[in-house]
């Protein structure tokens, strides 16, 4: 019942907890779990919901108007914006429509998803209080501004286990979004494990003839050469656990061994040449080209298929400081059609009830015009008082429009979701208490929402 144990039961593809380890016994959920899975759609930058999800037409009677003394009630701005000598409020020049049975507010930049708007739990009462990229985006996915903390991918596959015997418990896709920006700024620390044990973080897949860095075998060594090799490193690693008791040696056994089945697993994954022209239809011709939103999503999709456990997505480019109307049409054009498609796939195939679908980025944008402000041109600050994001499927109410901004989509003005409040739903639907999902470190016990964080039951169906 030791760390043997573990190894073991990794070998056999299970996630056995060690007894008197700290935190949950995996794949004992402490609640009825109305979710399998989740696949987070991260939109890193801040995409702005006054554009997108929180419309505003009172703002069009305050255009170029200094903002209020009594909305900004003295809150700090960024350092971008303070040197600024006005503050001038820039309505969204797009329109929205009520869209769906429900009749909620999408912008029409979004046309796609405002088909799908009775699937969705549109969140208008998201807030943060970090106001910088790389605190907002750390924490939204460890529950810490500071690194070093496990992600929530990882805390899933610590308290869960993996279902998948073939494929990782936890994958991260990153797509470049046609302003070309890459993956630059994402660390892995991101989808990393933190202080938990280092088999419980995300597995990035690539583009190209390796989906996953040194899973082929080494040139002039055959697959029965590799299995060959694998045991005697298994038996040698295994006389080392049982001297140091070091949990690293045991996640290696676990993690070589998981390679080697991927080495089957992961090419059908990502051969989407079986896939039907309904597919493309329904995701757009871009999800041919790998590396791409629409193709991520497709594979999010087989992912989801294959029981993959949590599915991290990040799409970049979405900081728009200047020119923002035209540079948000190119993002919206990356990420509308594959979202909406994605969600309606899941449906279609009977996977969307028990898949949670989380559409969102680390903070969202302000009322003000950073830049030169006229009707046509103008740029939005990070803002993460008040701000955006979507959930579908796995739990979540359908057609609901939750929480409220003010009139400036500036503070909360009706039933607010902090971060953490959110981190507690997620695991919620999974059967996860976020107070009991613990691991101790350091001499104390942490866990994904630290001390804060409360289950918002009002979104759950």
């Amino acid at each position: 019942m030791g760390l043997g144990a573990l190894a073991f039961g990794q070998l056999l593809g299970g996630a056995v907890q060690p007894a008197g380890a700290p935190g949950p016994s995996a794949l004992t959920p402490h609640l009825e779990p109305r979710a399998k899975r989740v696949i987070c759609l991260f939109q890193s930058g801040g995409p702005s919901q006054l554009e997108l999800l929180d419309y505003k037409p009172g703002l069009r009677a305050h255009f170029d108007q200094d903002l209020p003394d009594s909305i900004r009630r003295g809150q700090r701005i960024t350092g971008m914006v303070s040197g600024q000598a006005r503050l001038p409020v820039a309505p969204s020049k797009f329109p929205f429509s009520q869209c769906g049975q429900s009749g909620q507010w999408i912008g029409d930049l979004l046309p796609h998803t405002q088909k799908i708007a009775d699937e969705l739990c549109v969140i208008n009462s998201m807030n943060t209080e970090a106001i910088n990229h790389d605190p907002a985006i750390t924490f939204i996915q460890t529950g810490s501004q500071q690194p070093g903390r496990p992600c929530l991918g990882s805390w899933l596959d610590y308290g869960l286990g993996s279902v998948s015997e073939n494929l990782p418990s936890f994958v991260v896709l990153i797509s470049v979004p046609a302003t070309g920006t890459g993956d630059q700024g994402l660390l892995s620390r991101l989808w990393g494990s933190g202080f938990l044990p280092s088999r419980h973080q995300g597995v990035k897949l690539r583009n190209g003839s390796e989906s996953v860095l040194y899973l082929n075998d080494p040139a002039g060594l055959d697959r029965a050469g590799r299995r060959q090799w694998l045991d005697t490193l298994a038996a040698l690693n295994t006389r080392q656990l049982e001297v140091s008791h070091d949990p690293e040696i045991a996640t290696r056994i676990a993690q070589y061994e998981l390679a080697y089945r991927m080495q089957t697993s992961m090419p059908e994954l990502m051969d989407i040449s079986g896939e039907p022209e309904s597919t493309y239809k329904l995701y757009g011709e871009s999800a041919r080209q790998p590396g791409t939103y629409a193709a991520n999503c497709l594979l999010a999709r087989r992912l989801a298929e294959r029981d993959v456990r949590f599915v991290q997505l990040y799409h970049r480019g979405w900081d728009h400081h200047g020119s923002l109307p035209e540079r948000i049409q190119v993002l919206a054009r990356d990420v509308d059609q594959a979202s909406a498609a994605l969600v309606s796939d899941l449906k279609q195939r009977g996977l969307l009830d028990d898949t949670l679908v989380i559409w969102g980025g680390e903070f969202g944008r302000t009322v003000y015009s950073q830049s030169t402000l006229t009707k046509d041109n103008y740029g939005r600050d990070h803002h993460g008082r008040a701000f955006s994001i979507w959930l579908a499927g796995g739990g979540a109410k359908s057609g609901l429009t939750y929480g409220r901004s003010d009139d400036y989509s500036f503070n909360i003005a009706e039933n607010p979701v902090h971060i953490h409040d959110l981190q507690a739903t997620i695991l919620h639907t999974l059967g996860l208490d976020h107070e009991r999902l613990t691991y101790r470190f350091q001499g104390r016990q942490y866990r994904l929402t630290d001390v804060h964080g409360r289950v918002v039951k009002d979104i759950l169906a």
